[in-house]
């Protein structure tokens, strides 16, 4: 029981800093003029119009985006752990990129819809997903596979 546990902090802890990183990352790519969107876009829906885009709406939106990490890595763990693939963490990836801008859309006032989106913009939106997948996924299923074993061994 012990050891579940420290696996459920773990994963809890992967998906936190998870989400810090690559929203910080992101961060850096709106600020760097990559994407029209930042972090904030994560808060859009509750924060009023004037807040939403200075820094303090794009550190909201990072802490926002660090706590709901938590759950898509318990989301991952439940449903993919058992699976170290970086392509099927990539896919998960591709998979939270298509749930934010496609199925969210409404949620969002002000964001353009997919297909009046620039080629940079969907290139560094999607890169950013994969690469948050692959880091949750990965590392998520890295922790499992050791778990396994360490299970073996005792």
């Amino acid at each position: 029981m012990n050891k579940v546990w420290m696996y459920n902090q773990k994963v809890a802890v992967i998906g936190f800093f998870g989400g810090l990183i690559w929203s910080l990352v992101g961060y850096a790519a709106f600020s760097l003029n990559f994407t029209k969107m930042g972090p904030a876009m994560a808060v859009l829906p509750w924060a009023l119009p004037e807040w939403k885009e200075t820094y303090l709406g794009h550190l909201a939106g990072i802490f926002f985006i660090s706590l709901l990490s938590v759950i898509v890595a318990f989301t991952y763990r439940m449903l993919l752990q058992k699976w170290q693939s970086i392509w099927l963490a990539a896919g998960f990836g591709i998979f939270l990129w298509f749930v934010v801008y496609y199925l969210l859309h409404p949620l969002f006032p002000g964001k353009d819809p997919i297909t009046s989106m620039s080629l940079s913009h969907l290139i560094t939106t999607i890169c950013l997903f994969v690469v948050y997948g692959v880091f949750i996924g990965y590392s998520i299923s890295y922790e499992y596979q050791e778990m396994q074993r360490k299970r073996k061994q005792a």
